[in-house]
């Protein structure tokens, strides 16, 4: 028993070993098993973190593409839907299970009968395809169709997207029917240029016409019938360059209204006083009738505008009436012209305000004007916020009528200005203003332009000091010679400087204001503006002497002065003797009439050789040489005379443009070279300027003689 009892404790202890050892494995595996479920708990966390990613980058796309207004559609392999985008709805009836339907069952909204060729050409091809789609209403979209990639670069379908570009399609239509207003634009002014052109031209040809007959003609009843169709001629003219330049201002947005409250008989008054001899004249009758009311408007630019329609009615009416008179519709006057002349065709009225449209005038005879003056009615009507409107019959007659606004009384100390044309300064008709004596400084780099209006303004008592440009202006005035009170400049000088340029440095330098009047033959747009920016008188070119002074008168700050009538512009040399060389005998006879006519003492001579053989050299005068004669030339003879060391100041005149002439001529030492036919104001100033130079030379010459004998 003693043994069991042995192998019973040998082999509890072999069981219990077994068990020692069975839980350290048992503990080993809970460690194990501990640090297992410690590592699954972190990667729990690191999965819900990585969902939680996931979750939030499908809201944000989600997002961006419910947001967006570019209508988008996601395609498979099969064109088959796998996702939309809100915004496709206006141009798809699509709903949530459309998904995973074809793209060929979808009922398109939208005018694109290309969709599903390029779909599946984008899906074979993987090109983009851009297409310009309408939509509803006048809705247009960019259709663009791309493959779909995934991370890999593999195409795993199409991307189709839609976006609006109604904006830019309207734009470009508005920019498209911009240049289309600007080509009509362009085309109606070549035909305002061209038409201009034609009819400035033909009065042109006229005078020219009537200097040659002039010239020629000996019979004194001849001469003066010849002088008045002359001045109908350039009477003509210068109401188309006065219309052109009115309408050109009304564009250029240099007419101002400055509306004020007067009687609308101030205006009447002067139009029937104004208009009563031509009608007359024209055996017509005219009546304007009397009104009491009182109106609000620009009184200038509103009589401008009946102004034209009686003329408009005059022209037009060959017998018969023209009536002017004011009815009052509530609070507004109507102003009316009745005429019982050839009346309007239905299918013009409306044409007639359209620039250069004549009724009866297809030959466009310059005497009935541009066809400027209704258009210029029209535009200032629209100005001044007045409607015009026309009635007329065939062969009986138009009614025109302005309809403006009536006042309740007149406004104390506000007369209505004289008429004017436009752009003119408002006391350029009043000839009874009080004269004033100015210091002036006159720019102009036209010579015979700048002596005329020296001359002119010296006749008037004015201090003048005259430069051809804006730097010699201004070493003029720098130098002390002058201090301008009224500053007189062209608008366009040579070099960097234009007249504006001068004015305002000039301004800049001195404290107090200098007046200035800006002379201009340019009437763009651009132009126009800029002088109407500063504060100075613009007159269009050519200018009156009448307006001119008047507008100096205004502007003068200096004394009083009482001018004759009746000046000199300057006093003639009468010991100067003016030489003339031509062959040609009918030239040396009309010069000799034009100078004997101004005080000059002439000698005439058919040649050269002729002139050298009884010319003495020494006393003041000056040499008028044709350049192309028989024998000895013009140009030989003026190189004879410098050979032998006579300065006689001479002209040569030449009746072709050869510049190359021109260049040799003043080499040897022409003092003027003048083409041929040259005008007589141009030839006197010439002249004028020859025989001064004369004088001066002359001097030197005495003081060079006087110095020799000293030295002697």
């Amino acid at each position: 028993s003693s043994q069991e009892q042995k192998a019973i404790n040998e082999e509890a202890l072999s069981v219990n070993e077994e068990f020692q050892s069975t839980n350290e494995e048992l503990l080993t595996s809970k460690e194990e098993l501990q640090s297992l479920n410690e590592e699954l708990t972190a990667l729990n966390s690191q999965l819900q973190e990585s969902l939680e990613r996931q979750r939030l980058t499908s809201d944000d796309l989600q997002n961006v593409l419910y947001s967006t207004n570019v209508g988008t559609l996601f395609l498979d392999m099969d064109l088959k839907i796998r996702f939309y985008t809100p915004a496709i709805k206006s141009l798809f009836s699509i709903i949530a299970g459309d998904i995973g339907r074809p793209l060929a069952d979808l009922r398109p909204i939208s005018n694109d009968p290309d969709l599903l060729v390029d779909a599946h050409r984008v899906a074979v091809d993987h090109a983009l395809i851009d297409r310009e789609v309408s939509g509803p209403g006048d809705a247009w979209h960019l259709r663009r169709i791309f493959p779909y990639r995934a991370h890999d670069n593999r195409v795993e379908g199409v991307v189709i997207t839609f976006a609006d570009i109604t904006d830019r399609k309207l734009a470009a239509k508005a920019l498209e029917a911009a240049k289309l207003e600007a080509e009509r634009a362009n085309l109606a002014k070549s035909r305002f240029l061209a038409a201009a052109s034609h009819d400035l031209r033909q009065p042109l040809q006229s005078l020219t016409l009537l200097q040659q007959l002039l010239a020629q003609s000996t019979d004194e009843e001849k001469r003066q019938k010849l002088l008045v169709r002359f001045e109908t001629t350039l009477g003509a003219m210068s109401g188309m360059l006065n219309a052109l330049l009115d309408i050109n201002q009304i564009e250029a947005g240099v007419v101002e209204a400055k509306a004020k409250t007067f009687p609308i008989a101030e205006v009447l008054d002067r139009l029937r006083d104004e208009f009563t001899y031509l009608a007359q004249t024209r055996n017509l009758s005219l009546h304007i009738l009397s009104s009491n009311a009182v109106v609000n408007s620009d009184p200038r630019l509103l009589e401008q505008m009946i102004r034209n329609l009686l003329g408009n009615a005059i022209k037009y009416t060959k017998r018969g009436k023209i009536l002017l008179g004011c009815r009052r519709r509530g609070d507004s006057l109507r102003i009316e012209v009745w005429d019982t002349g050839i009346g309007i065709p239905e299918d013009e009225l409306h044409a007639i305000f359209d620039e250069f449209h004549q009724v009866g005038n297809v030959a466009r005879e310059s005497a009935k004007g541009l066809g400027l003056g209704l258009s210029i009615v029209q535009r200032l009507g629209r100005l001044l916020g007045h409607d015009v409107d026309v009635r007329s019959v065939p062969d009986k007659g138009s009614i025109f009528t302005v309809t403006l606004g009536l006042a309740a009384q007149v406004e104390p100390n506000h007369p209505v200005a004289a008429p004017l044309p436009l752009g003119a300064p408002e006391d350029a008709t009043n000839e009874a203003l009080s004269r004033h004596r100015s210091k002036i400084v006159v720019v102009d780099d036209d010579p015979d332009v700048l002596e005329l209006l020296e001359q002119l303004l010296k006749a008037n008592g004015h201090i003048v000091r005259v430069a051809s440009d804006a730097s010699a202006a201004l070493k003029i005035i720098a130098g002390g010679a002058i201090r301008p009170e009224i500053l007189l400049t062209d608008y366009s000088l040579p070099g960097d400087m234009s007249g504006l340029d001068l004015l305002v440095q000039l301004r800049a330098n001195r404290a107090e204001p200098l007046p200035a009047i800006v002379l201009t033959g340019d009437i763009s747009t651009e132009t126009l503006m800029k002088i109407a920016s500063q504060d100075c008188v613009q007159l269009s070119k050519p200018v009156k002497p009448k307006e001119l002074i008047a507008a100096i008168n205004r502007l003068s700050p200096g004394e009083s002065l009482l001018v004759p009538e009746q000046t000199k512009a300057s006093t003639v040399n009468t010991e100067a003797v003016a030489y003339v060389v031509d062959d040609d005998s009918g030239i040396r006879s009309t010069i000799r009439e034009v100078l004997e006519s101004e005080g000059r003492v002439v000698q005439d001579f058919a040649s050269a050789e002729e002139f050298l053989a009884v010319y003495h050299m020494g006393g003041d005068g000056c040499l008028l040489l044709d350049a192309h004669m028989p024998g000895m030339g013009g140009v030989a003879l003026l190189e004879k005379l410098r050979a032998r060391g006579d300065h006689l100041p001479t002209i040569l005149i030449t009746g072709s443009g050869d510049i190359g002439l021109a260049v040799q001529a003043m080499q040897i030492g022409a003092c003027d070279f003048i083409e041929k036919p040259v005008g007589r104001v141009e030839l006197l100033a010439s002249i004028a300027r020859a025989i001064d130079d004369s004088h001066d030379i002359r001097l030197v010459d005495a003081a060079h003689e006087d110095a020799a004998a000293h030295v002697a």
